[in-house]
C-alpha cells in the first residue's frame, strides 16, 4: 500500500482550529485502531503536539483517511479541509524527515519534535498499527533527525518556548527574583519552563498537576511547592506569573478565576502563559485589564532569535534529508517486487523438489548414481530455462530485442 501523510500545523492552522484535532496521550492508541479498524489503511502512527497534528499511514485510499480525521473529532470535513496538507509518497518521506530534523518547526531547529516522533512510534507499536513500511520510515527519520542535528548548526543559538517566555517576562517585570511563579502541569514543556525560569530564582515556585506525585518530583527539584489542582481559584491571585500546559480537554482557568484573582491583587498585574493545545486558560482572560495573556503561537513569534545562524544550516540539512529520502525510496519501491520474487523462488523450489524426488526414487532402484545426477541438472536446467525461453520466442518483433537485453541483465550474459 503507498505512503501518505496528512495533517495541519502552525503555519496552515490557527490556534483554535489545532485544538479541535489533538489527540491526547491517553486515547491516541485508541484512535489508531479505530483508523486501521474503519478505513483501508494498513499501517498507522499520529502525532499530536501543539503545533501539529499529522497522521502518516499505509493505504490505498487517502481520502477516506483525511475524511476519518475529521470525523473522529466530530466535525465536517469542509472544516479542516483548507487548513490540511497532503503528501503522497516520497513528499510524505521528505515531510517527516524535516520535521523530525526541526526544519518545519515554530522555532527552526528545536530537538522536542524528535522525542515527540519517537512517542508516535511507540504509541503505534502498542496500538499494533506500526508495520514493516512506517517502522522502517521512523528508524529512518531518527537517523536523519540525528545527522542533520550533529553535521549542520541547525541548533545552534535556539530560543525555546521556554526561554522566549522569561525573557518575556524581564520585559514586563523589573527582574523575576522577586515574583511567585505558578506552574499548570507536570510534562515536558512545564519542566522546561521551570528550568528556565529557576535559573533567574524567583521569590516562590509552585506546581499543581491531576497527578500530584508529579508534581511533586518538580516541586523537589526546583525547591517549591505543591497545591492541588481543584484549588488553583484559592493560589492564583498569590502569583505574579502563571505558566499553565496540560492534556485537559478543557480550559482549567477561566474569566471569572482570573477577574477574583486581578481583584485580590489589588491590579498587580499579572503574567499568565498558556503553552496547551486545546488551551488551559479561556481565550476571553485576555481582555482583562492588568493580565498579560501569551499563547503557544506568541511566543513562536518571540522565539525565532538566532535565526540567520541557522538559516544557513537549512541548505545543507536539505541535502541531507534529499539524499536519504532517495534511498528510502529505493528500499520502498524494492518491496513492490518481493511477491513477485517470491512466486519465481516458489517455482523454482516446487520444480527442485519434483527432480529431487524423481532422482531419489531412482536411486532407490539401484540406478547408476552418475546418470541419475546428470539427467537430475539437465532435467531442473531445462525448467528454469523453460519460460524465459518460450516468452522469447514467442515476442513480437517489438518486444524482443527489448526483452532480449532484459534476459541478458538478468542472467549476466
Amino acid at each position: 500500500m503507498p505512503l501518505f501523510t496528512f495533517g495541519l500545523n502552525h503555519q496552515t492552522a490557527p490556534l483554535d482550529v489545532r485544538e479541535r484535532v489533538v489527540f491526547n496521550a491517553e486515547t491516541i492508541q485508541q484512535a489508531l485502531r479505530d483508523l486501521v479498524d474503519r478505513q483501508r489503511v494498513k499501517e498507522a502512527a499520529i502525532i499530536s503536539t501543539c503545533n501539529r497534528t499529522e497522521v502518516y499511514c499505509s493505504t490505498d485510499e487517502p481520502r477516506s483517511a483525511v475524511s476519518w480525521l475529521a470525523d473522529y473529532h466530530s466535525m465536517k470535513p469542509q472544516q479542516l479541509d483548507s487548513y490540511l496538507y497532503r503528501y503522497p509518497q516520497d513528499q510524505a518521506v521528505k515531510h517527516a524527515f524535516r520535521v523530525a530534523s526541526g526544519l518545519d518547526s515554530m522555532v527552526l531547529g528545536e530537538p522536542q519534535i524528535l522525542g515527540q516522533f519517537k512517542e508516535a512510534a511507540r504509541s503505534a507499536e502498542a496500538a499494533g498499527t506500526l508495520g514493516l513500511v512506517l517502522n522502517k520510515l521512523f528508524q529512518r527519520t531518527f537517523t536523519v533527525a540525528k545527522a542533520v542535528r550533529s553535521e549542520t548548526d541547525i541548533g545552534a543559538s535556539t530560543v525555546s518556548m521556554a526561554s522566549a517566555a522569561v525573557k518575556l517576562a524581564e520585559r514586563i517585570y523589573p527582574t523575576i527574583a522577586g515574583q511567585n511563579v505558578l506552574f499548570v502541569g507536570a510534562g515536558e514543556m512545564i519542566e522546561l519552563c521551570a528550568a528556565h525560569f529557576a535559573a533567574q530564582h524567583p521569590k516562590h515556585m509552585t506546581f499543581a498537576n491531576r497527578t500530584e506525585a508529579r508534581a511533586q518530583q518538580l516541586a523537589d527539584r526546583f525547591i517549591g511547592r505543591v497545591i492541588p489542582l481543584n484549588d488553583l481559584g484559592a493560589h492564583l491571585a498569590h502569583h505574579d506569573i502563571v505558566v499553565c500546559s496540560t492534556a485537559a480537554p478543557l480550559p482549567l482557568i477561566g474569566k471569572g478565576l482570573v477577574e477574583s484573582a486581578v481583584k485580590a491583587r489589588k491590579h498587580r498585574p499579572m503574567l499568565m502563559f498558556d503553552l496547551a493545545v486545546p488551551r488551559d486558560i479561556e481565550a476571553e482572560v485576555g481582555t482583562l485589564g492588568d493580565v498579560f495573556l501569551y499563547t503557544v503561537d506568541d511566543l513562536g513569534k518571540l522565539a525565532r532569535e538566532g535565526l540567520d545562524v541557522r538559516q544557513n544550516a537549512v541548505a545543507q540539512a536539505e541535502v541531507i534529508i534529499e539524499n536519504h529520502v532517495t534511498e528510502f525510496m529505493h528500499w520502498l519501491g524494492s518491496r513492490d517486487v518481493v511477491p513477485a520474487i517470491r512466486s519465481m523462488r516458489d517455482a523454482a523450489e516446487r520444480s527442485r523438489r519434483h527432480e529431487l524426488e524423481r532422482a531419489q526414487r531412482r536411486l532407490a532402484k539401484g540406478e547408476d548414481p552418475q546418470r541419475v545426477l546428470d539427467e537430475l541438472s539437465r532435467a531442473l536446467t531445462n525448467k528454469l530455462m523453460h519460460a524465459p525461453t518460450h516468452a522469447l520466442n514467442h515476442a513480437d518483433d517489438e518486444e524482443r530485442e527489448a526483452l532480449a537485453a532484459t534476459l541478458s541483465r538478468l542472467y549476466d550474459l
